[in-house]
């Protein structure tokens, strides 16, 4: 996918029952938007896509968690997990504020074990400049 896409709109969505991830390329950074309840019904899925953006050698991985109603502890555990993953070869970010999803995250001391933006431009501009 080209830039022009990603600013076009071009995302890929994807998922069921109220849960999706929307897949767009920034030059060779790849943002996955999750929209819904992330629980241990839908963790396999975002698990699923974090490996396939991954399998495409991009030069970062964001989550935007913005759209998330719900954030479950299998979540936070996939979420975890694919910092490991990645960590081992591209720069990974997690974009969650707000009081449904940033204060729970905090409150376990994950903003400790994962990079956190408050916004996707802001996670961009860091990982842009990495």
């Amino acid at each position: 996918m080209s830039d022009s896409d990603a600013v076009s709109g071009g995302a890929t969505p994807f998922g069921s029952q109220g849960f999706e991830i929307a897949v767009a390329w920034n030059g060779r950074i790849v943002v996955l938007s999750v929209f819904g309840s992330l629980d241990m019904v839908s963790a396999p899925q975002l698990s699923e896509s974090i490996l396939n953006a991954l399998a495409n050698k991009p030069a970062a991985i964001i989550v935007d968690l913005t759209g998330v109603e719900f954030l479950a502890s299998a979540g936070m555990t996939v979420l975890v997990a694919a910092n490991e993953q990645a960590k081992e070869s591209v720069p990974f970010g997690v974009v969650a504020d707000g009081p449904a999803i940033g204060r729970p995250m905090k409150m376990v001391g994950l903003d400790k074990e994962l990079t956190m933006y408050s916004t996707v431009d802001a996670a961009l501009a860091a990982m842009s400049a990495a």
